[in-house]
């Protein structure tokens, strides 16, 4: 791409000892603080991949990757569309479920709670709740037996333990010769969950579908069936396959259109955060700069002395772009091979520093992790390295063109 003239000075500038020893402290500096910038960067877009990961799989753990519903509410027809679903080559699970807003009471405790009718012999199929349960099991929800199962943070509200007896009220009411009554019914509990997301530990209850739906009064209805996919970043476009083939009858909904909002923010997150630490990269680069705006002045008489000899002045651009592009391309190629090693390893580091400080960076009571996830992207590596290296170059280009403007004779009157 260059002249080899160009490659060879510029290569040979790069590791001169030089007369002015400041230059060479500035040029380390700026590889040194483009170094540290990518480290940085990896770093801390690796540990952010880990918690969205983290938080991507406690909410799927509890909501599926799609859902089924119909137009009117109540699905009847649930065994056609759940047939149809299992059909997709992309749908590797699917369950009917019924949900409906109810309240719970507990001697004088009283929450609100999401109550989900799910069948425990096809539910595992779609999420994996029964590995979170802290008690009993999920096949201890019997058809007919009026058994419930609490999340961790509802049962520490209602006070309730596997065994206890509570009330389950639902907004539907029943005439009696006192007036309406709100249609209620005694559930057992018998087990606990905790996905470590506060919005199901806190808001959800399971029941046995066949006790929902007689508590509803859906008879043979569902509310919708709940399906797992074979790549859940693929679930809008699956959604919209199956909803072409229903014909109309169901409206097919995916996990981005409940939580949209959320993973945006995170997103968002991510970006502002890689863009405000990508700065340190700039403040390196920078650097380069002063570096090579003294290299200028301090090898003019260099300059002219090439000039007279009759190297081009794009030669002599070239040269200083090189010098630069070669300080960022090292620092760039350290912090890569640092950052990607501190990303897969930060666990064990973080956990040594704890260690030997006594420190406890996550607390699992608030996080409900007691490590810190990582999550390393090739996509972001790529991303930083290209932008990293970018940036150099283009911050060579200013001091590069004040060489290239070098007039031989006003370099030497003074020689």
């Amino acid at each position: 791409m260059y002249h080899p003239l160009s490659l060879f000075i510029g290569l040979r500038y790069t590791r001169a000892k030089r007369r002015n020893h400041f230059i060479s402290f500035i040029s380390a500096i700026s590889m040194i603080g483009i170094t540290l910038g990518v480290i940085v960067l990896i770093t801390v877009l690796s540990v952010m991949n880990g918690f969205h990961k983290e938080v991507r799989e406690r909410i799927l753990g509890m909501a599926s990757h799609a859902e089924i519903r119909a137009l009117g509410g109540e699905l009847n027809d649930w065994r056609n569309a759940l047939a149809q679903a299992r059909q997709h080559p992309e749908v590797v699970g699917a369950a009917p479920f019924v949900e409906a807003q109810a309240m719970l009471s507990l001697s004088s405790n009283v929450s609100g709670a999401l109550i989900r009718g799910i069948d425990p012999a096809m539910e595992p199929a779609v999420v994996d709740v029964g590995e979170h349960m802290v008690a009993g099991r999920l096949d201890d929800l019997q058809a007919g037996e009026y058994r419930i199962i609490l999340g961790q943070e509802l049962a520490n509200v209602l006070g309730a333990r596997v065994g206890d007896k509570l009330t389950l009220l639902v907004p539907q009411t029943i005439v009696t010769p006192m007036g309406s009554m709100p249609r209620m019914k005694r559930f057992t509990v018998s087990g606990i969950f905790e996905v470590g997301m506060g919005e199901y530990d806190r808001g959800v209850a399971m029941v046995h579908m066949a006790d929902a739906a007689k508590l509803l009064r859906m008879d043979d209805g569902v509310s919708g069936v709940r399906l797992k996919l074979v790549d859940l970043f693929r679930a809008r476009e699956v959604s919209h396959e199956l909803a072409g083939r229903f014909d109309g009858l169901f409206r097919v909904l995916n996990w981005t259109d409940y939580h949209r909002n959320f993973f945006t923010a995170l997103d968002t997150e991510k970006r502002m955060m890689g863009l405000l630490l990508f700065f340190i990269v700039v403040i390196a680069a920078f650097n380069i700069v002063a570096t090579l705006v003294m290299a200028v002045v301090d090898k003019q008489s260099d300059i002219a002395i090439l000039k007279t000899f009759g190297a081009s002045p794009g030669q002599i651009r070239n040269i200083f772009i090189i010098q630069g592009s070669v300080i960022g391309l090292v620092g760039t190629l350290i912090g890569v091979v640092l950052g990607v090693t501190l990303a897969l390893n930060i666990e064990h580091v973080v956990g040594a520093i704890e260690t030997l400080f006594g420190v406890r960076f996550i607390d699992p009571s608030i996080y409900y992790i007691a490590r810190l996830p990582s999550d390393l992207q090739w996509s972001d590596v790529i991303m930083v390295t290209a932008g990293s290296f970018l940036l150099t170059i283009l911050m060579t280009l200013y001091p590069a063109h004040q060489a290239y403007k070098v007039q031989p004779a006003e370099a030497l009157r003074y020689e």
